[in-house]
């Protein structure tokens, strides 16, 4: 968000580590503001930031200006007299500034808040000098296009909240707030499209950072801090099991055993009521949490090959006996007090809860705040780097970008010349720029993953980049392209006998034959990916398999059969509560796609359930997408808000759509 604001010597003070953690009532209850806010403190210099990827250490600055734009606007100066604008459309000017992607031309400000006004130049000059008034010595604002320079000790909340760490925006007086809230500009359309996509984001962002900040907590221990954060966030999402089994398992842990059971039945009937589903496995895990035992003993070659028997066990695909040895390693290891054996037990672990099958993602997670807390205290780079990668990961099919390239990029830094660990991130990266439509980064990314990937001696990892590249041609119409990367990832695979991720390349393949018009290639392709996928009991992989199917069945004219298999697809990918979320976005796109061209009475919902989703994620091409569906319904509003935030994208097929 913001990523072309420019500061006149590189920031730091969005992201900092806060040595105590605060009191709920410093930050208000959650979706609301604090009236009156207490500037940020400054923390003790030298803590190696929780989502920070620079040195160990580092010197910290002052703080000049706050810019508050979550809750209620404000300015505040720690020291001196703030300046208080007269004009709600100087704040929605200043809003956009630092949250555009590119900085916008006059004219297009003008046309975007000031297009009733009698001289709309002249109205949005006088904005921009309110806004300096604002800013002091503490910012520029000036040119054509507008470009928007802060001081290195100026704040702003927004970046706090999606790119800073979560001590830091945790204490934001509008955490849970609205964007902009109380701020309503009437008369401009395509701005209060603009404003709802990023306040829906923006209240995506205070929900990560307060599940963030409950699972830092917890590794800390600081359980009552950590069981309130939690709480939080599930008032803020309370059909989100991760969150919910995140308060169930804090209660576990805090011997709240009757809290534990309350809030399942409390669940129970929420599921039920609202989606007629019974809680799903995290939960049952979360119910499950034991504290460790502090009797059992064992010397560093025990646990070394405790882990190594975990390990083993998970790959022979004996999860739960697998995941049952790496606990009792890292309990034995907290008992040896043997920092890099608690990190190792605690990365296993993870990793086997991640990338298994069984919905558990939220477990691992729990684990990798802890190796991560470890690591940092005993300086254990590699094993900081680790698990951010792993975190990285996980944030990224969650669709919760911001937080996946705070994680992955703070890996890379890490990495200390590991290849592998650098072919990891940055194709977990290039894969984040291709969800978030950032198609040339994204490009630039997979390409170099491949490279790193190689020179690992890692055809696994390669066979991952090659279909996330063949993926972003597909998007792109590059179909040429696109063959030529996943049948690469396909042979690659084959080679390597990885048919669990098979299913993935083969579909996208499949997608490939269909735009060119070959629907009984694509039909070979897509059958063949959906059977291994349902054989392997991959959400993922049978829902992007059955999405190809339904465009096949209405290429041939079945039409009835293609809107089940697309419901079904939708149902497959969310069966579990970890999915990879960019997934329902491209199955919605469909739905709306052949509802609109069938004249569906549900296509409405499905649109309005795809904006939200591409709201709240950052996805922008699926946002662009989702209102020229709801233009396409009727509302013409909506095309130039489209058109508005399309400029982001360098997509030709998205410009295809664009003119149509």
């Amino acid at each position: 968000m913001g990523s072309w604001l420019t500061r006149s010597t590189p920031s730091v003070s969005t992201r900092r580590q806060q040595e105590s953690m605060p009191r709920r009532s410093d930050v208000g209850p959650a979706g609301s503001a604090v009236l009156e806010p207490t500037p940020l403190r400054e923390p003790p210099a030298g803590i190696l930031n929780q989502c920070d990827h620079g040195p160990m250490g580092r010197t910290e600055t002052a703080v000049s200006l706050e810019i508050h734009l979550v809750g209620r606007p404000h300015l505040v100066r720690p020291a001196g007299k703030v300046y208080r604008f007269r004009s709600r459309k100087s704040w929605a000017v200043l809003a956009y500034l630092v949250l555009s992607e590119r900085p916008p031309t006059r004219g297009q400000l003008a046309s975007l808040l000031f297009a009733d006004a009698d001289d709309p130049a002249r109205a949005l000059r006088w904005s921009l000098t309110e806004i300096r008034r604002g800013l002091g010595d503490d910012g520029s604002i000036d040119g054509d296009p507008v470009i928007l320079k802060l001081a290195e000790s100026a704040i702003v909340d927004v970046e706090v909240l999606t790119r800073g760490a979560w001590p830091d925006a945790v204490r934001l007086p509008g955490l849970g707030a609205d964007l902009l809230d109380g701020i309503a500009i009437r008369g401009a359309a395509a701005f209060e499209t603009w404003l709802l996509s990023k306040q829906r984001h923006v209240a995506a962002a205070s929900e990560a950072i307060l599940h963030e900040a409950a699972l830092g907590s917890m590794s800390r221990g600081a359980l009552d801090k950590a069981l309130d954060y939690a709480v939080r966030a599930a008032e803020m999402s309370p059909l989100d099991e991760n969150h919910q089994a995140l308060v169930i398992r804090l209660y576990r842990l805090a011997g709240e055993d009757d809290a534990a059971t309350k809030q399942l039945a409390s669940l129970r009937e929420l599921l039920e009521r609202e989606l007629g589903v019974a809680p799903g496995p995290s939960i049952a895990a979360a119910m499950r949490e034991t504290r460790y035992s502090r009797e059992q003993v064992a010397d560093d070659a025990t646990i070394e090959a405790i882990i190594e028997a975990g390990s083993a066990a998970v790959s022979a695909g004996a999860l739960e006996a697998g995941v049952r040895s790496l606990r009792t390693a890292a309990g034995l290891a907290d008992r040896a007090n043997t920092p890099r054996l608690r990190v190792s037990a605690r990365l296993t672990l993870a990793e086997a809860y991640i990338h298994s099958l069984g919905g558990l993602d939220e477990e691992g997670l729990a684990a990798l705040y802890e190796a991560d807390e470890i690591a940092r205290a005993h300086d254990l780079r590699d094993g900081v780097a680790q698990a951010r990668a792993e975190l990285g990961y996980v944030e990224f099919l969650r669709a919760r970008y911001d937080r996946a390239e705070i994680w992955l990029t703070g890996a890379l830094n890490l990495a200390d010349g590991s290849v592998s660990l650098m072919a990891k991130a940055t194709t977990y990266l290039g894969s984040v720029e291709s969800d978030r439509a950032n198609y040339p980064s994204a490009e630039a990314r997979l390409e170099d993953a491949i490279a790193l990937s190689q020179a690992a001696d890692e055809p696994r990892r390669e066979v991952y980049a090659r279909s996330m590249l063949g993926r972003l041609n597909l998007l792109r119409g590059n179909l040429d392209a696109a063959a030529v990367q996943l049948d690469a990832a396909i042979k690659l695979a084959e080679r390597e006998h990885w048919l669990a991720f098979l299913p993935w390349p083969q579909a996208l393949r499949g997608e490939v034959e269909l735009v060119r018009g070959r629907p009984a290639a694509a039909a070979a392709l897509l059958q063949q990916a959906f059977a291994r996928a349902c054989q392997l009991g991959d959400p993922c992989w049978e829902g992007i398999s059955a999405r190809g199917l339904a465009l096949v069945a209405e290429a041939a004219g079945e039409v009835e059969q293609a809107f089940d298999i697309l419901a079904d697809a939708q149902a497959r990918c969310n069966r579990l509560a970890d999915p990879y979320v960019w997934l329902e976005g491209y199955i919605l796109d469909a739905r709306c796609e052949l509802g609109r061209r069938h004249r569906r009475p549900d296509t409405k919902r499905w649109v309005e359930m795809m904006r939200e989703l591409a709201s709240r994620t950052g996805m922008k091409e699926f946002l662009v997408r989702s209102l020229l569906h709801s233009a396409a319904l009727g509302n013409p509003g909506d095309a130039a808000a489209a058109a508005l935030l399309a400029t982001d994208i360098e997509n030709p097929s998205l410009e295809v759509l664009l003119r149509a």
